[in-house]
């Protein structure tokens, strides 16, 4: 019920400014403003198609954070998806969810959010510090070369 309320008043500001700014820039402008930030989000959208997935594979590559860069990209299309949908309230949301340090102030909260609810349910005693443990696996390896017969044994990760 509360989400009903929301969105009844979320509509209710879009239309007033609606009213008021287009009574004020008049309905050409208007026109304009709305579909020039619409293209800017399509437009938004599909840059970051293009370019999360080289940058988190890069990150994986050199052992460093995929998901904060990853973040950056979801806020991004977050903000192409305000930008869409019409409206001044949400352009304006959209358009300062563009910049970098609003984007790094909402991931930090996200990020203590996060930290915060793994502790109180014990699922993160290792959130309690940036500091990452080093694991070592022992493995067995043994080199098949082309050509060569199968292992007489599956390994288990395959089908026989």
């Amino acid at each position: 019920m509360r989400l009903a309320w929301l969105f009844l008043l979320w509509s209710m500001i879009e239309i007033g400014l609606f009213v008021t700014l287009g009574g004020w820039i008049g309905v050409w402008a208007t026109w304009g403003v709305v579909l020039s930030s619409g293209v800017l989000g399509v437009f938004l959208i599909r840059w970051q198609k293009r370019t999360v997935l080289a940058q988190v594979v890069r990150d994986l590559q050199t052992l460093g954070d995929p998901l904060t860069p990853a973040a950056h990209s979801a806020m991004i299309v977050l903000a192409g998806v305000l930008l869409i949908l019409p409206g001044f309230l949400t352009d304006a949301l959209g358009l300062v969810l563009l910049l970098p340090p609003v984007r790094n102030l909402v991931i930090g909260q996200l990020r203590d959010r996060a930290r915060a609810a793994a502790i109180a349910t014990g699922a993160g005693p290792m959130m309690r510090s940036q500091a990452r443990p080093h694991v070592v696996i022992d493995l067995q390896a043994e080199e098949i070369h082309p050509g060569s017969p199968r292992p007489h044994k599956p390994s288990g990760w395959t089908k026989p």
